[in-house]
């Protein structure tokens, strides 16, 4: 398939987004990627497709993630480790993982996201914070 037919099977596509932690025992962190999943299907709008997965220890698991968005119509899924670092989880594992969803769902296809590491927002969202708790330890000196 040619670029230009690419981008066309991609332009039909119906997209769906999978976000990838590595997960947790404590439930409160695994709620937190529902949480991340429920915001960005709200700034996607109606009709989007964004699903969680963890990568280990709890469910939904990778598969059952691209699962539910083969569910709900998807053709291409794009996966997005929930992640910092391109370390061994994001350039290894979830590759694998990926590959394994895949032969399971013939004629869907998938692109990787990369991490979240030095993006703007990354990069905003450490300032933010780091001033909130400046402003914090102000509020309690002595």
């Amino acid at each position: 398939m040619g670029s230009s037919e690419a981008r066309t099977a991609q332009a039909g596509a119906r997209r769906a987004v999978l976000l990838v932690d590595h997960g947790s025992r404590r439930a409160e962190a695994n709620a937190l990627l529902d949480e991340v999943a429920a915001l960005v299907k709200s700034r996607l709008g109606h009709g989007a497709i964004v699903e969680p997965a963890h990568m280990e220890i709890a469910e939904p698991t990778v598969a059952q993630g691209v699962a539910r968005c083969v569910e709900q119509g998807a053709t291409l899924i794009i996966v997005h480790p929930f992640m910092l670092a391109p370390g061994r989880h994001v350039s290894e594992d979830l590759p694998t993982l990926v590959e394994e969803s895949a032969s399971a769902h013939e004629g869907v296809a998938f692109a990787v996201a990369a991490p979240l590491g030095t993006h703007a927002g990354v990069i905003d969202a450490v300032i933010e914070r780091c001033q909130a708790a400046l402003a914090d330890a102000k509020g309690h000196e002595p």
